[in-house]
């Protein structure tokens, strides 16, 4: 592959994990499939060796993005159905307010949840800030496993090929 699509390619990488922080794009689909790209070009063993190793980070950090906040939740009291409303109130707000409305959505609808299951304010603000704090730890576990797959790629490009 030549320099301007390697410089593409580490591009499309680099917005598909700031989609990860900023959710407007599914960031690692986008990281994975920009390594995929890249494979498909190379054609050699490190470029298949990548891919792979990218696969499993991503992957990887797929299941435990949705693992460990569970857990976080279920420890701390949090029901599902509270996390359901808040996605969705997430989602109606990103249309209703476009780039911030997501921000909002998703903590207004698990409060709101939250204080009709339990009828206080301080115990639904618990519970929203034990959604929030699983949120930030799902987001983090999606950056970490998209960068170390973008990490694989970078010394790659730079020391293999």
């Amino acid at each position: 592959m030549d320099t301007l699509g390697t410089f593409l390619i580490g591009v499309v990488i680099f917005v598909g994990i700031l989609g990860i922080v900023i959710p407007v794009l599914p960031g690692a689909i986008l990281s994975l499939a920009a390594i995929l790209v890249w494979a498909l070009v190379e054609k050699g063993p490190t470029a298949w060796i990548v891919l792979s190793a990218a696969v499993v980070l991503i992957g990887a950090s797929q299941v435990v993005k949705y693992v460990i906040p569970e857990r976080q939740l279920r420890e701390s009291g949090v029901p599902r159905r509270s996390m359901v409303v808040g996605v969705l109130l997430g989602i109606v707000g990103f249309f209703v307010i476009p780039v911030v409305g997501m921000f909002v959505g998703f903590p207004l609808g698990v409060y709101l949840s939250e204080w009709q299951r339990l009828k206080t304010h301080a115990d639904a603000w618990t519970s929203t800030k034990h959604a929030l704090r699983a949120t930030g730890v799902s987001i983090l576990i999606e950056f970490i496993g998209t960068s170390l797959a973008a990490a694989v790629w970078l010394f790659a490009v730079l020391f293999l090929v």
